[in-house]
């Protein structure tokens, strides 16, 4: 018999690279959760729209970078224009506190 897992046809050898970012830890404690339920929530209800959804995308990154789930980097790098994140954090905070009331009215009934 013959190893078959090794080469079949010729074929060259798969050799895994790493992603371009790294690998990073899953949130297997739960840490970021409500962050990351803000986001796909958003993501819901704007039937998957991702630019509705940035400042939710945002405070989730934002968590993981915290808690060291994955590697802080510049918002810039990531797509957030600086000068606005102030005026975006104060607007979506209301969004976000909304939506969780609702979730809690909705899981209590």
């Amino acid at each position: 018999m013959y190893d078959m897992s090794s080469q079949v046809f010729g074929q060259k050898k798969f050799i895994p690279t790493a992603p371009e970012k790294g690998s990073f830890p899953l949130d297997h404690a739960g840490v970021c959760k409500k962050q990351f339920l803000l986001y796909t929530m958003c993501l819901r209800r704007n039937e998957n729209d991702n630019a509705k959804c940035r400042l939710q995308v945002k405070d989730y990154l934002g968590c993981r970078m915290d808690n060291e789930l994955m590697e802080r980097t510049s918002w810039s790098k990531l797509g957030f224009p600086e000068k606005s994140v102030a005026q975006q954090q104060t607007e979506g905070k209301e969004d976000n506190k909304k939506e969780l009331q609702n979730k809690n009215l909705e899981q209590n009934n």
